[in-house]
Parts: C-alpha cells; sequence; structure tokens
C-alpha cells in the first residue's frame, strides 16, 4: 500500500469521522470544501464487502484533494479499497497485524485514554494517536472522560500525533489550547450540521489556532 499524500501532523488538523446517513458523498464533498485535512469512514453496520463499496468514491474524493482517507477497525476493507490506512481501537485488531496486512506506508492509528496505552501505541508503530473523550460525546456514550491534564501528560509522553476526540465543537475547542495537540477529530460538529462547508472552515480556523503548539508543562 502506498500512501498518498505523504501522512505527517498537519494532516491530523481537522480529522473528520464519518457518520451514517443516505448522501455521504455528498456530505464528504461538503467537508473537503471546509478544509478537513484527514477523512475517517466510520461505518459500524457494514460488512467488509458493503464497506468496501460505501467507500471507493468517497476515497476517490480524498485522493483528488490529496487527504488521507481511513477506515476505520475494517483492516481487510482497508486492504481492499488500497485506503491510506486504518485507525484500530484497543480491542480490534492490534497494531502489528495491521501493520503486516497493510504494509510499512500504510497510516495506522489507535485509541488511547491515558498515557500507559499512548507510549505503548507509539512503541507499536502507531502514526497517530486519538485521545478522548475530552468532553461529553453524544457518539459514544461508554467512554471515559479524559482530564485536560491527562491529555497534557499523553502530548508530553509521546514523539507521535496527538488528536483530541470526543465532545468537540466549535464553541469548546478553545478549552483544548496548550495541551500540546496536533489536531481534534469530529463528528457531529461536522456532519450533523446544516453547513457542513461552513462548519468545516470554522473548526479549522480554531484548530489552526491551537494546535501544533508548545505542549504544556
Amino acid at each position: 500500500m502506498d500512501t498518498t499524500p505523504y501522512f505527517s501532523a498537519a494532516c491530523c488538523r481537522l480529522y473528520a469521522v464519518t457518520q451514517h446517513c443516505d448522501d455521504l458523498c455528498k456530505q464528504v464533498q461538503q467537508a473537503i470544501a471546509g478544509g478537513i485535512t484527514m477523512l475517517q469512514i466510520r461505518e459500524k453496520g457494514l460488512d467488509t464487502p458493503a464497506l468496501v463499496k460505501l467507500a471507493k468514491p468517497i476515497l476517490t474524493l480524498c485522493r483528488d484533494a490529496a487527504i488521507p482517507c481511513l477506515i476505520n477497525d475494517d483492516v481487510y476493507a482497508a486492504k481492499q479499497l488500497g485506503a491510506d490506512g486504518v485507525h484500530v481501537g484497543q480491542s480490534d485488531m492490534n497494531i502489528s497485524e495491521a501493520r503486516r496486512i497493510l504494509g510499512e506506508n500504510a497510516i495506522i492509528g489507535t485509541s488511547a485514554h491515558n498515557v500507559a496505552e499512548a507510549v505503548r501505541a507509539e512503541k507499536q508503530g502507531a502514526n497517530y494517536i486519538g485521545c478522548g473523550a475530552v468532553f461529553p460525546s453524544g457518539t459514544k456514550t461508554d467512554t471515559t472522560p479524559l482530564s485536560y491534564e491527562i491529555l497534557c501528560k499523553i502530548c508530553r509522553s509521546v514523539s507521535i500525533p496527538v488528536v483530541a476526540i470526543g465532545g468537540i465543537t466549535a464553541d469548546n475547542v478553545q478549552a483544548l489550547s496548550g495541551t500540546g495537540i496536533d489536531g481534534i477529530a469530529v463528528v457531529s460538529a461536522l456532519f450533523a450540521q446544516p453547513d457542513i462547508t461552513r462548519a468545516a472552515r470554522i473548526l479549522r480556523a480554531r484548530s489552526d489556532s491551537i494546535c501544533g503548539k508548545e505542549k504544556c508543562r
């Protein structure tokens, strides 16, 4: 798998995670127009063949826009698609096995809820980690809150990009300033909005203002 475009911390600045809808391609187009920097296709209810069919045109949109497109959980769908990578949770396929299947150039992200998980993910070869929930989330109701202090500690403990996730909106994102995160991941703050392009532009501007700064001490 040849990762196109090249992955860097800048790709994490506004990380869009999809939610199921009837016209996902149109929503993704609008999000791309607003300035998202990476996309994760998250469709928990689909088997691999159905996910591959859904994701193909979306992957093309991302390639045309030169932003990475990742698949949530389903490593085999990512392999069939030639997607840029995959995001695996703590209870999903381990990073080393995903790397074996997808190859050295794949972007592999994982979730981390504390410093130990973050450090372990980096040692196992993750390209980035998603940390949360930094705020109460309506998308995932079974998450444990991640404090500002722990997020700071995670950012200080690893050298790979750290992405904050969970309940982030344009109104509360500024509260993450100073943590040292490299980006934010959003679902409903983007895809549940009446004007997705405008929502993306606002989120991108606010993320740019706080992310990639000096890590808190």
